[in-house]
Formats: C-alpha cells, structure tokens, sequence
C-alpha cells in the first residue's frame, strides 16, 4: 500500500463503488446537446473532464436536435450512495444566443430557484451551484474550440420529476423552490457506508502513524481537504476524508494518539461539532441558529443581530450577518468545535485545532491550538 489517506484512498478501502453528481450529469448533458448544434451528431457515450482529472463516459437516455437548441438527457448513477436522486433523469436544453451573450443559465422542470439569501447564489437564480456551472462553461468552451462554435449558449437544467424528489431534501427549508439543485464540487458522488467508512477513517490514522507523521487532518470534503494542504503543506496520507464522522476520527485518535489534529470543514457541518453533534450528516443533525445566537452574543452581537442569525435562512447566512456586523462567529464556532474535540478526546495527548471553510474554501473562522500541555494560542 502507498496510500493510506485522502480522500481517493478511503473510497478505495470502503470497497464502495462511487457515482456521479447531477453537476457531472448536467455537464454531460450540455456536452453532448452543444456537440450536435454544432455537428448535428449527439456523441453518445459523452465523456467529460472532471476537476481532478477523471473522464468518466455516460450514455445518452434522450436527445432531440430542433433548429437553434439540442436537448441531451443522462440517468444519473450514484453507485453505491443512497442518494435520493439515484436514477433520476437529468436533462440540459443549450440554445444558442447571440455573440457577446456569454453561457445563461436557466432552471427547467423540476429544477428549484432560490428564493432566499444565505447560498451561494443571488435570489432568483437557478439552483445550479458554482461548481457545476464553471464545469458546463468549460465544456462549452471545449467544444465550441473543437467545433467552430462562439460559445454562447443558454443552457436550460431540468430533472424529470425533479420537485416530486426534492421534497426528500431540505431544498424547501432553505428556500429552494420548485426542484432540485444541481450539485457536487468534484463531480463524484462518494458512497458513505457508515461502517466501511469509519474503518476507512481507522486506516488513514493507521498508515499516518506508521509513517510517522505527527500532524494529521480530519476534513469534510474535497473542499477542506484542498484548503487545509495549502494552509499546512500536508502529504496526502495525512488527509482523513471523515465527511460527517467526526466522533470517529476523535475516538479512533483518542485511542491512537497523534501530536496534532487538524479538523477542517465547512462553516455549518462545524458549527454542529461546536453544539456537541458528532455526526455532522444532515439527516442526523441541524444547525441550530439559537446556539449560534448565543454564541455570537459573547462575540458581542447586539440583541437585534441575535435575532437575525436566529431567523437566518441558513449557518451561512447566520455567518455573513456577523461578517458584516464585525462579529467574529467563524473564529468562536472553530473554537467551540476544537473545545468539544478536546472534551471527546478525554485528555489523550494531542493538540488540536479547528479551521471552518465557506463554499469556495476561503477560510472563515480559525482557532487557536490546545491540548493538554499546549495552552489556547501556544
């Protein structure tokens, strides 16, 4: 074995076969639709690049080619994830625009809108998240070099029954109406048994030790685990992909100590381990925005701000209000999650620290070191 961590490693050990996202699914959808504008041919199977280099192929369900637009249909496939949208169908209708007019996109049936602040995107935009957008720009762009074409397109994402499904999703809590969103930041959908990804998690600290390496780093996600690299320079077996077993990894090193544990996650999932949850999965926590109104309260919010991050639509909202007010919640939620860590971890001698993460990675709250023998700030 050369690898034991990261997040490639882990899905290896679990034994798990990944899928793919609907952002990968859309993407290939665009593909193919843009291709035969072009070329009048649909390829079939497409293959696309995703970000970390993997060209997986998918085999068209529909296509249907009509003057100045081209519809493209894939079924999504989320290998062994019990993910609502396993067998969905995802369609992508590009229609070409004037030049100068750029890639538009647009939400189909079944695919939601958002209506209220708090996401990465501005209200009244399709629920089609940043990554997925940058990943169809490229193709399209891909393509129009490869084929002639100028590249601007308006790209219509439907899912076939798309609202009926997103009702087994928080969507309509969080202001997502009308459908789904179009998801993923890597393109893979990552199986999560709990038992074969907990042992996964065992592993990465087993390999870590016999390599002898002090300093290890429990991450969300592909997000975290790219931030927490380039903040500390970390080789891969270092990486612990935990994605929402964070009691797992603080039991397992508790029993298996380490000099050091990062944990890196996103903003919300860490404001959970802050109010004591050790499973971060939203089926089995929430963010409670009451806690994080206390907790921006010894931060020095006014009572008027509490009351808005107690009503905010989202953590991330909750975060940006304190942004904007000069309260530093991302700061007191890293510090509380690294408390409760030191709680789990019952005096095993490792030092430990908590850095939270918006969407895109930028860094938004950061604690300060501790650990028995090493005091906060040390």
């Amino acid at each position: 074995m050369t690898s034991g961590g990261g997040r490639e490693a882990q899905l290896k050990h679990t034994g798990l076969r990944p899928g793919w996202t609907t952002g990968a699914c859309a993407t290939a959808a665009t593909t193919a639709a843009y291709t035969a504008l072009l070329t009048g041919e649909f390829p079939d199977p497409v293959t696309i690049t995703l970000p970390k280099g993997q060209t997986p192929s998918f085999a068209l369900t529909a296509e249907s080619l009509s003057g100045g637009s081209a519809m493209a249909a894939v079924v999504k496939d989320a290998g062994d994830d019990p993910d609502v949208t396993h067998g969905a169908v995802i369609r992508s209708t590009v229609r070409l625009l004037p030049p100068g007019s750029g890639v538009v996109f647009r939400a189909g049936e079944g695919v939601g809108t958002v209506t209220l602040p708090g996401l990465p995107l501005d209200v009244g935009e399709p629920a089609i998240n940043p990554v997925p957008r940058q990943l169809m720009r490229e193709h399209v762009a891909e393509v129009a070099a490869r084929h002639g074409g100028g590249g601007d397109v308006e790209i219509t994402v439907s899912v076939d029954h798309g609202a009926e499904i997103a009702r087994s999703t928080w969507n309509p809590r969080i202001g997502i109406l009308g459908g789904l969103s179009i998801l993923g930041t890597t393109g893979v959908v990552v199986p999560y048994s709990c038992s074969a990804w907990i042992d996964s998690i065992r592993r990465g600290v087993d390999v870590a030790r016999a390599g002898g390496l002090t300093h290890v780093a429990g991450c969300t996600g592909s997000t975290s685990e790219r931030t927490v690299s380039t903040l500390y320079d970390l080789p891969e077996i270092a990486l612990l992909d935990m994605g929402d077993f964070a009691g797992a990894v603080l039991k397992y090193v508790r029993r298996h100590p380490v000099d050091r544990l990062t944990i890196c996650g996103g903003f919300a999932k860490l404001s959970k381990l802050a109010a004591g949850h050790l499973d971060l999965h939203s089926a089995r926590s929430q963010v409670d925005k009451v806690f994080l109104a206390d907790l921006a309260r010894t931060g020095g919010a006014s009572e008027s701000l509490a009351a808005e991050i107690t009503g905010a639509n989202t953590g991330l909202a909750a975060l940006r209000l304190c942004e904007a007010a000069g309260v530093p919640l991302g700061d007191l939620v890293a510090a509380r999650a690294r408390d409760e860590a030191l709680t789990v971890l019952r005096g095993a001698p490792v030092a430990v620290d908590v850095v939270c993460v918006d969407r895109a990675g930028t860094v938004v709250g950061r604690s300060a070191v501790a650990g028995p023998g090493k005091q906060p700030g040390a």
